[in-house]
């Protein structure tokens, strides 16, 4: 696929314009843009990339900002990503892209804008292989757009169009923050130390989601997906043949025994009210089938939304593994690596957020999400400036869009593309007023 053939439509819309020009404006780019929106995501889709790849996802996204005529950088660093060969990577697939706003009063003397919004959109996919039996399906073996990435490029790109077309109104800037490796918890890290949110005094973030109805937006202010840590433990025990159990010490029973102990931390550890998830992912041990394995490793993941839990969680789950592997003689070696922190929205964000659905879509698309217990590294940025993430919904059981993010079988209703890319460019629009 080529860049967009898409005409540029004139800025038309004066920094006069009022609310309701402007929401009509959007809705009507919006319209004009749908078509090439969704090819555009279909397109991604069957060429997607993994984390720290995405070159050919990257120079598809420049030529698109080239074709609109707005600005951008390439993202280079000295962080080179891990590929599961071993080998490393730099990366240089990032994009900031900014849409420079003409209303009176945008910039001072100086040149620093009134104000200045990002918008982030991630860009990698999954080492899923996919069964959906789509037309449009994943043309890289064993790699799919599994979470919706695809998705969230061309609905990024789409506010693109409508808010470069919307520059005349504009008492400010919005940067496009087009971030590689949120899969593997990196990519947003890497954006910030590039200069990413320099100046930025808010951010908006969307992920479009099975769990939500299609044409329902989630916008609420707080807690909204887990914090997201790991951990690995290494058993040693002491090897002998299967036939003689009584003079070794099996490293294989001893992993059982502590992978199952970990629900304690869940089950008794933790009050009820504080979430926690402690899943083991991986387990392994052993040469074969008559030898008592004398070594075992498993490793997981921990899930909190409370930062005083996640804190505690590290400890008590070594304190549990410590003392189930002196109890059966074996030896241990435990380690925790934090990754990002629980994604909490700003309430003031939000609430924009929350206004500019109902602006776009009308009251009855807000929708009451409980949030989620997978994690996201936009958190990352929250860290920093204040910014909100909504949930765009995409289930929908005539079309088959039932299977979770992640799944080999995932599909969306791609009717809320539109949706997705006319919230965003709202939710700029009202920031930047």
């Amino acid at each position: 696929m080529q860049a967009s053939t898409t005409a540029q439509s004139p800025a038309s819309i004066t920094s006069s314009a009022s609310p309701s020009e402007v929401t009509a404006r959007i809705h009507q780019r919006a319209g004009e843009l749908e078509e090439h929106l969704i090819k555009t995501r279909r397109y991604l889709h069957a060429h997607p990339e993994l984390s720290g790849k995405e070159h050919a996802t990257s120079d598809f996204i420049a030529s698109e900002l080239d074709h609109m005529g707005i600005e951008y950088r390439r993202v280079t660093g000295p962080r080179p990503y891990p590929a599961s060969d071993g080998s490393t990577e730099f990366i240089g697939t990032g994009i900031i892209a900014t849409i420079r706003g003409e209303a009176p009063g945008a910039y001072d003397d100086a040149g620093t804008p009134a104000h200045r919004v990002a918008l982030r959109a991630d860009i990698d996919a999954l080492p899923v292989g996919e069964q959906t039996g789509v037309q449009f399906a994943s043309q890289n073996p064993g790699v799919m757009h599994a979470c919706g990435h695809d998705c969230h490029i061309a609905m990024a790109l789409t506010a693109a169009h409508i808010l470069f077309d919307l520059r005349a109104h504009l008492k400010g800037e919005v940067r496009l923050l087009f971030q590689p490796a949120e899969e593997i918890s990196l990519g947003a890290r890497d954006l910030i130390a590039a200069g990413a949110l320099e100046g930025v005094d808010a951010i908006y973030g969307t992920h479009i989601w099975s769990e939500v109805p299609a044409g329902a937006v989630s916008a609420q202010p707080g807690t909204r997906m887990a914090s997201t840590d790991w951990f690995r433990v290494d058993i040693e025990g002491v090897s002998a043949h299967g036939s003689m159990p009584h003079k070794g010490i099996d490293a294989v029973v001893v992993a059982c025994e502590i992978v199952t102990a970990l629900q304690v931390l869940v089950s008794r550890d933790t009050s009820p009210f504080e979430p926690v998830v402690v899943t083991v992912g991986e387990i392994h041990g052993g040469t074969a089938r008559n030898i008592m394995a004398g070594s075992a490793w498993f490793a997981g993941t921990v899930r909190t939304w409370d930062s005083k839990t996640r804190e505690n969680v590290a400890s008590r789950l070594e304190r549990i593994v410590n003392k189930m592997a002196n109890a059966f003689g074996a030896q241990m070696k435990f380690g925790y690596e934090a990754g990002n922190p629980s994604l909490v929205n700003n309430p003031a964000c939000a609430q924009v957020a929350a206004d500019a659905v109902t602006e776009v879509l009308g009251p009855e698309a807000l929708y009451q999400y409980e949030g989620t217990l997978a994690g996201e590294d936009f958190s990352e940025y929250l860290q920093h400036v204040p910014g909100v993430f909504v949930f765009l919904g995409a289930k929908n059981e005539e079309l088959g869009a039932i299977h979770p993010q992640h799944s080999c079988f995932y599909t969306v209703d791609e009717s809320v593309l539109k949706n997705g890319a006319m919230v965003a460019a709202q939710w700029a629009c009202d920031m930047l007023s």
